[in-house]
């Protein structure tokens, strides 16, 4: 089991690669519930600048490589498409099979939601994606993997934006795995001076609320 400073660690090390990346962005900005929101997670801008993508994939490679240690886990699955963006690299790392699930069903050429290999029965596949909000989106990607026989006992994401999602999806048996929260990002940000006070203190009230 990692030790506390060892999230501290990551969490310095994330909030700097997510910001120096532009995949941490603050202003006001709608977020998919259609709430307003004075940050915003993008992931995909990692993919231009590739220090930074190494370095989040290197963190979530890290942690997956922990639970191994005493979790069965035979292969890594996303739904696209943030998440899917980053899971080839993470599972090369680790050497382990990863697939895609479709947000829908496509109707021609390999049909079905699953890409990229198969799901076998007794399958212990990690859930991995970029942030968990609410948790909605996550349940909808674990779904078709269940029901094809899977067994899906954890979730990792990169940011946990602190919003009950995390809470939702353990309280339905899962276990949520976070490299950070959303507060351990924006406090590390606010004591190295990247952002001011003021964008700080808008998103701890907007996490609490």
């Amino acid at each position: 089991m990692p030790k506390h400073n060892d999230y501290s660690d990551s969490a310095s090390k994330l909030a700097n690669a997510l910001f120096r990346s532009g995949c941490l962005k603050f202003g006001t900005f709608t977020v998919k519930s259609g709430v307003l929101s004075p940050y915003y997670v993008d992931l995909s801008w990692l993919l231009s600048s590739p220090l930074d993508f190494d370095c989040v994939t290197n963190l979530v490679a890290g942690r997956i490589k922990q639970l191994m240690a005493s979790q069965r886990i035979d292969k890594l699955a996303s739904i696209a498409l943030k998440g899917a963006l980053l899971l080839p690299s993470i599972a090369c790392q680790l050497d382990l099979p990863s697939i895609v699930v479709r947000k829908t069903a496509k109707d021609y050429g390999l049909t079905g939601r699953i890409v990229g290999g198969t799901v076998a029965k007794g399958d212990h596949i990690l859930f991995f994606d970029d942030v968990v909000s609410k948790g909605t989106s996550k349940l909808e990607g674990i779904e078709p993997l269940e029901r094809l026989g899977a067994k899906v006992n954890h979730i990792l994401v990169v940011v946990d934006r602190e919003q009950g999602g995390r809470d939702t999806i353990e309280n339905l048996g899962y276990t949520v795995h976070a490299i950070s929260k959303i507060t351990e990002l924006v406090k590390s940000l606010s004591e190295c001076s990247y952002i001011s006070k003021e964008q700080a203190d808008s998103v701890l009230d907007y996490t609490i609320k």
